[in-house]
């Protein structure tokens, strides 16, 4: 058996302001759909990912009780590879994304990093190495 992973898909509650986030702030070309289409595929590189409004999904896979903890804490993070964090860190920032971690150099993953969330509230860290060799 073989399992290809292609696919990412956001459940969002903002489905509109998400569109445009990812497609106009992040530049991602659209491959599927529009800002009112209710889903949208979005081209990344390597795997699409989704966006499509949590009701729509709510009336295809029915709801599962989830511990309190769960609800709590991040599930995921989109991450991605970028030429230069300080960068796309200001271009985020001046389009008033909300920042949660500024540009940091972790030496003990050999990247630097910045984190900010999408308008959903989804976690997003953005890399680039730091060139350091072990």
């Amino acid at each position: 058996m073989k399992l290809q992973l292609t696919h990412l898909r956001l459940l969002v509650s903002n489905y509109k302001d998400s569109f445009l986030f990812y497609r106009d702030l992040l530049k991602f070309d659209v491959d599927w759909g529009d800002e009112d289409s209710g889903y949208a595929e979005f081209n990344t590189g390597y795997l699409k990912l989704g966006l499509f409004k949590k009701e729509l999904m709510a009336e295809v896979v029915p709801r599962i009780e989830q511990p309190s903890y769960v609800v709590n804490r991040d599930k995921v993070v989109l991450i991605f590879a970028v030429d230069n964090v300080d960068e796309v860190y200001e271009l985020v920032k001046a389009q008033n994304a909300i920042v949660v971690t500024q540009p940091q150099d972790r030496p003990d993953w050999g990247i630097r990093t910045a984190h900010f969330r999408d308008p959903d509230g989804n976690l997003i860290e953005i890399y680039n190495n730091l060139g350091i060799v072990s």
